[in-house]
């Protein structure tokens, strides 16, 4: 796996990502009947929040993105797409479990969407999200927070570097979150969701799909 580091989304990047998501998703979107070639890139762009979203860089070079969306009782893990190429030397998986790792620091539910039959739901399960509900094209998932010791243990085996409570992350240049007021990763802030009900909040998904291809 090589170096990597998130920095701050802005709103000059949308078209980039709205580019990958359609190669990313267009072979899962064509298997189930579902692609069009301008919706796929206008969905990204309708549902992009700069201020909830990451860019992920390799060499100083645009590699991907992530997003982490504050919704009521949950935060929504969407837009995570990495660049074909960089597909199976684990810098998605190292993503992912950074940011898990803060969202279990500050007790923080994630639900993601993605296809049905995506490779991704793989890599899903083995963070610990499970199916809320389905429908013929769409997986709903949610994660509830694990304990942080569980957690730091996982984040080990998978070879993230996990500092002691209250110390700075040296690797990759993500910055930790910060206890009880939400933190932040990489300069994006992380904000506790109000209330924890159960069931699928389907509504408040913005159709920002979580699949990152092969990690």
């Amino acid at each position: 796996m090589g170096d990597w580091k998130l920095r701050p989304a802005t709103a000059a990047d949308v078209e980039a990502i709205a580019e990958l998501r359609a190669v990313t998703l267009r072979p899962d979107l064509e298997r189930l009947g579902r692609y069009d070639e301008r919706r796929v890139r206008q969905r990204l762009r309708n549902g992009f929040h700069p201020e909830h979203t990451w860019v992920i860089e390799t060499a100083g070079t645009f590699a991907g993105s992530v997003a982490l969306r504050p919704a009521e009782d949950a935060h929504w893990l969407e837009h995570f797409y990495l660049v074909p190429h960089l597909h199976g030397n684990g810098i998605g998986t190292a993503v992912l479990g950074e940011l898990l790792e803060r969202c279990d620091r500050d007790s923080i539910r994630v639900r993601l969407q993605l296809l049905q039959g995506s490779s991704a739901r793989r890599l899903y399960e083995r963070h610990g999200f499970t199916v809320e509900t389905e429908d013929p094209v769409d997986v709903f998932m949610v994660r509830e927070p694990a304990p942080l010791n569980r957690s730091r243990r996982a984040a080990t085996r998978s070879g993230i570097g996990v500092a002691p409570a209250g110390q700075p992350v040296q690797d990759h240049g993500v910055e930790p979150a910060v206890r009880g007021g939400g933190g932040e990763i990489g300069g994006v802030r992380l904000t506790p969701p109000v209330g924890r009900r159960a069931g699928v909040q389907q509504s408040q998904s913005t159709g920002g799909d979580a699949v990152p291809g092969y990690m």
